[in-house]
Parts: C-alpha cells; structure tokens; sequence
C-alpha cells in the first residue's frame, strides 16, 4: 500500500531534509534579511494550506513576522489582486500545479516582490514563478492523501525559521525531529488496535491551539478525505464559543496537547467534557495529566519542545486515519472523487 509505506518512510526523509538542504535554506534565510520585509503573504491549498498555519505561529512568534493567508481568487478569478508592498510572497505546495496559487506568486513577481516556494517539484510553474525554491526533496508521492510532503514542508517551515534567526541551537534541535517521528511510527500496531475502538464513528471534533492549530487541521482532513468522518477542527479557545455544544456522551473529541503555552488551557477544557459530558477523548501529549484523561491515547516524546511538536505529532494521526479508513472497509489508495493533483483556477 503506497499510503502506508509513504508515511513510514517520514524519518528517513525529514533526515535527509534537515541535513542536505540546510545550506540551501541558510542561502535563502540570507537573502530575504537583505530586503525590507514587512509581513509574509502565504498561498497554499488543501494540505500545504494547512502547513502554512504552523507558519503563522512559528514565524510570528519566532521571527515576528506578520502572516497573511492569501485569497487567491483575487488573483485568479477576480484579477484584483491587492498590494504587495514589502511582502515576502510565499508559495506551499506538493506539485507546484495550481494555476491561482500560481497567479499569487506570478503577480508577486510583476509587483517586484521577493518570493519563496516551499515544493516536492521545484521544475513546475509555481517553482518557474518565484525567486527562491526550498526543495523538501519527499520523493515521487503516489498517494492522493499527502503524509510525507506535508511533514517535510513543515520542516522546510521551520529552518527556514532557525535560519533567518541564525539560531544554531534550533537547527540541532530540528536534527533530533526524524528520531521523534521514528518513535511514533513504532506505534503503529498499537494505533490499529486504537481504530477498532472507533469502527462506527461518523463525526468528531479535532482540537489543537498554537502550533497544533495546524495539526488540528490537517487530522481533521485526513479523516474526511480518507474515512469519510465529519471531523471538524477547532482551537480549544474558539470551541468554547459555541461549537462545545455538540459535545454529548460518548462524543468523539480528539485532541493534541504537547507540553507548553497551551497545554493547560486545554487540559482544563478536556477535564470539562470528561467530567460534565462525559465525551470520548482521544488524546496525544506528552503530559500524564491529560493521557489520565483519555479512553484513547498516544504518548508524544518527552523531551520535545512545543515549536517542534507539529511535525511529530501528525504522525500517529496519519497512522489512525489510514487504520480507521481500513477498519471501516475502505479503499486507501483511492478516496471517493480525488486526485493526487487539484488544479483550481
């Protein structure tokens, strides 16, 4: 199964990443502090869309840099694109193959921007549109589920944070990410067994904040796309206003929770749904007091810090939708109505 040997392959592939591109991202980190850069303008979609909201919090906490999502029909459809003044334009992208994502970086180009694309095929459109390519050299990925792509641009995302810091202590931080994502790969087994328990589930809220806002995301639509559960992502803080409603006994709420800024604030909502709607909690955390919680869980690396923890968290996510879509009886390698490639205009 090509799916299953994808995201497998995650270790090896964020090791050869982190140790042969970083002089090419040191290069790039190089030229952008040459220019007067203001706030970075970001056009993804699906997946990669879901990458660049570990941007917004990593670059933003770490390197202050405002985040702008773009919109790219305004570039495409409605060709009012607006301005670019003193943006660095970033493009996200497994196949470089969009036509509006490539429009944002083609204008990006005619406004005289200086612009990056994060990409697994630097020889496509979007890598021909930009003035910088950060190759995540994945590897040809046959599956239309993207796993290994968007662990590896996730990486890309963040050294190109410690580079444009010239934090050498990050970058050695990030060598020790394939050996975290290793340790959760050896619990594959253990995440199909977990999959049995949720055979029958059709719907689910996913919580993250912060850094896992993004892995909120990106759990949620691997369930869709592969299992095809309503699973809807939220930050605990926006699920407060008004979505907690749903929550009902036995209700699905799958969580991540790493050690850090944020972990206390959603412990605390987690004890809440435990306790006063006796939800069903499936929780990964490297914190004893929120795995105490859960019917559920996954252990995360102890030693890992919150920055990093998007990148090894996806993983076991990864593994419970592809055992779920085949406890459920489905088809991994051809989800109902798509394509390894989406071209929207």
């Amino acid at each position: 199964m090509s799916l299953h040997n994808e995201i497998m392959e995650q270790a090896a592939v964020l090791e050869n990443l982190v140790k042969n591109q970083w002089g090419a991202v040191q290069k790039i980190a190089e030229d952008i502090r040459k220019h007067d850069i203001d706030y970075v303008f970001l056009a993804a979609r699906g997946t990669s869309d879901n990458a660049g909201r570990y941007a917004q919090y990593l670059w933003g906490i770490y390197n202050q840099l405002p985040i702008a999502l773009a919109a790219p029909s305004l570039f495409s459809l409605y060709q009012m694109p607006p301005r670019l003044k003193n943006a660095l334009v970033v493009g996200i992208s497994q196949s470089g193959m969009s036509p509006d994502i490539v429009s944002v970086l083609k204008e990006a180009k005619r406004q005289g921007c200086l612009s990056v694309a994060i990409l697994n095929t630097p020889e496509s459109p979007m890598g021909e549109a930009v003035s910088h390519v950060l190759d995540i050299s994945a590897g040809i990925e046959i599956a239309v589920a993207a796993t290994k792509t968007y662990t590896a641009e996730l990486m890309a995302i963040a050294m190109l944070s410690a580079a444009l810091r010239q934090d050498e202590d990050a970058y050695q931080t990030l060598k020790k990410v394939p050996g975290w994502v290793a340790a959760m790969l050896d619990q594959d087994a253990a995440l199909g067994r977990i999959a049995e328990r949720y055979r029958y589930m059709d719907q689910c809220v996913v919580l993250g904040r912060g850094f896992n806002y993004s892995t909120a995301f990106e759990w949620s639509l691997k369930m869709k796309e592969l299992c095809y559960v309503a699973a809807e992502p939220y930050s605990s803080a926006d699920f407060l206003h008004g979505p907690v409603a749903v929550v009902s006994q036995g209700y699905p709420v799958m969580a991540v929770v790493p050690d850090g800024k944020v972990a206390d604030g959603i412990l605390e909502l987690l004890r809440s749904l435990r306790k006063e709607r006796n939800a069903e909690l499936f929780v990964f955390s490297n914190r004893a007091d929120a795995l105490d919680l859960a019917q559920s869980r996954v252990a995360l690396p102890a030693d890992m810090p919150e920055w990093v923890s998007p990148i090894v968290s996806i993983v076991p996510a990864q593994l419970f939708a592809y055992h779920l879509t085949r406890v459920k009886g489905y088809d991994t390698e051809n989800p109902h109505g798509l394509h390894k490639v989406t071209e929207t205009k």
